[in-house]
């Protein structure tokens, strides 16, 4: 898929916006949320633009994996031995920017169900 203009995730893969980068490896990158909802909480997502997960799943089921992947390595190098992984599809699910990513957050109690 191709980058947009309009989109912020694509455009910190740019390096157009910055970002406090965690990790970077040729098919994603992870960088702190600037809205944090707990102590940790770091954005997983695939260089290449894809609105939501399942759109990802559909048209790349590698990558998607490796999106996972990244992530779980990630929080492994930040020490997280327990962690939250989330991926928002579609507005009603609380997705803001339509550019898959993986939520990585820890360093609190989480509640069931969420939301």
């Amino acid at each position: 898929m191709n980058a947009t203009t309009d989109c912020l995730f694509c455009r910190i893969v740019a390096g157009d916006v910055p970002a406090d980068l965690v990790r970077a490896t040729d098919d994603t990158l992870a960088f702190r949320d600037v809205a944090p909802q707990a102590p940790t909480h770091v954005l997983v997502i695939p260089r290449e633009h894809h609105r939501d997960i399942a759109a990802l799943a559909s048209s790349d089921p590698a990558l998607a994996g490796r999106v996972i992947a990244d992530a779980t390595q990630m929080a492994a190098e930040l020490d997280l031995a327990e962690f939250r992984l989330v991926l928002n599809t579609g507005p009603s699910a609380g997705q803001s920017v339509f550019h898959v990513h993986a939520h990585v957050m820890a360093g609190r109690e989480f509640s069931w169900p969420p939301g």
